[in-house]
């Protein structure tokens, strides 16, 4: 069977190859310390899975919008004024399968063969396969520790060509866990007007913050930026839902009715009374985030103490979501073959840097209990100690 070219060019997610690999062993009976979860390891917030389980009992079972049900479009619109200063309409969303499908479907409407899209390294894996797959050429800019892996202003300025349609933004950070101060924020943002292109924050991380760390929505800073900006959010992190599947865009009109007709040809709607639970959890009591904050906030204070004093390893301190990316240049070790003896060796599961474009690191998601990331980084000292 001969294959589309489009799918030889697409690396398949290497973070689900070794959580595959590391829950395989785990089912063998092996003892598995795996800090390679991009999910928070809380159950679903109680009233959140209620409301879903009454919108079943409801009869909310039938086909829906493509767009999505209409009071969470509502209830989002209402989120984003009053907790970002974004001033989008419920026209103005479309709710998806997941934060991820709402990339794609931006990625799909909005990107042609020979535009280029400004992607900063360390990057989350799928942004630079999805543009792949849409035709578009990724121009990947490297930031460093030193810098706290941000793209400054002049970098973005270098990086801009007449090509060039859209940035992608991500603070707080996967993989790095950084999150760009206000002052950055606008630096970036009069470089987008200035430039006159588009950029899609994802925003998917904005309620896992740290230290003070202020969330700043790029869109809220005038009229010119709120223009050119794109919001990508979704509830699988935040809330802890991550198997729901619900995401959203929101963007201008144009864009946002190419994602609904796209969607419409691709997976229809959303489920239903899922949809229905995740209204609850933006109207309900959100008390649940903080809890949640506070054990990933203690989580981080331990894994990052214990990876900086491990010799031959540095890493600087996250403001946000759930991860560390160290480097582990002082081992001789590239990323995969570091995580490939690491799991092998010492059963610990973490994530390869050059799934992210940094292949000089590694990356550990504090996403676990606490039992967990003693055991594993004892085991993780072990095996540094015995490179350098």
């Amino acid at each position: 069977m001969k294959l589309a070219q489009r799918v030889s060019q697409v690396t398949p997610s290497i973070t689900l190859a070794i959580a595959a690999k590391a829950k395989a062993m785990k089912a063998e009976g092996i003892d598995v310390c795996s800090f390679s979860a991009g999910e928070p390891d809380f159950d679903t917030p109680a009233h959140i899975k209620a409301a879903a389980v009454k919108a079943l009992e409801d009869g909310k079972t039938k086909y829906g919008a493509a767009s999505g049900e209409p009071g969470l479009r509502d209830a989002i619109a209402r989120k984003l004024s009053f907790e970002n200063n974004l001033d989008f309409k419920p026209e103005n969303i479309i709710v998806t399968n997941g934060g991820k499908h709402s990339l794609y479907n931006l990625i799909l409407a909005l990107i042609e063969p020979g535009d280029e899209v400004i992607i900063p390294a360390p990057y989350w894996l799928s942004y630079p396969e999805m543009v792949t797959l849409a035709g578009g050429k990724s121009v990947i800019v490297h930031t460093d520790a030193a810098n706290d892996y941000k793209i400054t202003p002049q970098q973005l300025r270098a990086s801009i060509t007449p090509n060039t349609k859209l940035f992608i933004l991500n603070s707080p950070s996967n993989p790095t866990g950084m999150v760009y101060t206000p002052e950055e924020i606008k630096a970036i943002a009069d470089v987008i007007v200035e430039k006159d292109i588009l950029v899609v924050s994802d925003e998917i991380y904005e309620k896992i913050l740290y230290d003070g760390a202020k969330h700043v929505s790029i869109g809220s800073l005038g009229a010119e930026i709120f223009a050119r900006t794109i919001i990508s959010n979704g509830f699988a992190k935040g809330y802890s839902m991550t198997g729901w599947r619900i995401g959203y865009l929101a963007g201008p009109d144009d864009l946002i009715k190419a994602t609904i007709t796209i969607q419409s040809h691709s997976t229809s709607n959303v489920c239903t009374f899922a949809q229905y639970g995740a209204i609850a959890a933006l109207d309900g009591d959100q008390n649940c985030i903080e809890e949640m904050r506070l054990a990933f906030a203690k989580r981080r204070e331990v894994m990052y103490d214990r990876l900086n004093a491990i010799p031959g390893l540095n890493c600087p301190k996250p403001d946000g979501a759930f991860y560390l990316l160290p480097d582990i240049k002082k081992t001789g070790l590239k990323s995969l073959d570091f995580c490939n003896k690491l799991l092998e060796q010492h059963q610990v599961a973490v994530i390869p840097g050059i799934a992210f474009g940094a292949d000089d690191t590694v990356r550990l998601s504090y996403a676990t209990d606490m039992a967990t990331i003693e055991k594993g980084m004892d085991r993780l000292e072990k095996f540094v100690r015995s490179k350098i």
